[in-house]
């Protein structure tokens, strides 16, 4: 019997478009011969508890109900930026001997026998870590910005063509600098910061 897969993408805001998740995520299970039995896809904060997300709540329950081998996503920040949310739902998944597979890590929750995969989820644990800790810092950098900035009788919003000063670069990609000056490649600090590559290529010309 073949492999029945489901795939999962989102973004964060209305702006940003899921069809490029959705479009690897079938073509990797092409070339794997796996059968799609169901897509799910949203628009909301990686930020935001499952039950607030009707989506991936849709697809926990479709897995309980249905029988299905693996969950496809395209990173892990996809799934969640809450790190507890994050290895609950691994956890959910593997107790229902569901594999959950990172295609741009390569990742995947259960070996061939459905046996867990102790490096994949030690990796994943670190990863949702970064990224829960990356939502974190912006958060706290931006309240304490916009809070400074109110008090000095500014008020939020960019003007037109306003660019990001290198200091304000450097402050808010941090964790990203280091790991370039580390010498890590720019694809793996995209999966554990979940920074894309263009903005990176940008950090990376001012260091």
């Amino acid at each position: 019997m073949k492999t029945k897969v489901i795939i999962y993408a989102r973004v964060s805001t209305s702006g940003q478009d899921y069809e490029r998740q959705l479009s690897e995520l079938r073509k990797y299970a092409s070339r794997m011969d796996y059968v799609v039995v169901k897509e799910f896809s949203e628009r909301a904060s990686g930020a935001k508890k499952v039950a607030e997300r009707e989506a991936l709540t849709d697809l926990l329950k479709f897995v309980n109900e249905n029988q299905v081998d693996k969950v496809l996503i395209y990173e892990c920040s996809r799934l969640s930026r809450r790190i507890t949310d994050f290895l609950n739902v691994i956890e959910f998944l593997t107790e229902r001997g569901i594999s959950l597979f990172i295609l741009q890590n390569g990742l995947e929750t259960l070996q061939a026998d459905g046996s867990v995969n102790p490096i994949a989820q030690l990796v994943m644990g670190i990863i949702s870590q970064f990224n829960s800790m990356e939502r974190n810092l912006i958060r706290s950098r931006m309240e304490s910005g916009y809070k400074h900035f109110r008090q000095q009788g500014g008020k939020v919003g960019r003007k037109v063509g306003y660019r990001k000063s290198t200091d304000e670069m450097k402050t808010q990609y941090s964790k990203e600098i280091q790991l370039i000056k580390k010498g890590i490649s720019l694809r793996n600090i995209t999966a554990i910061c979940g920074t894309s590559v263009n903005t990176l290529q940008k950090i990376k010309k001012i260091i």
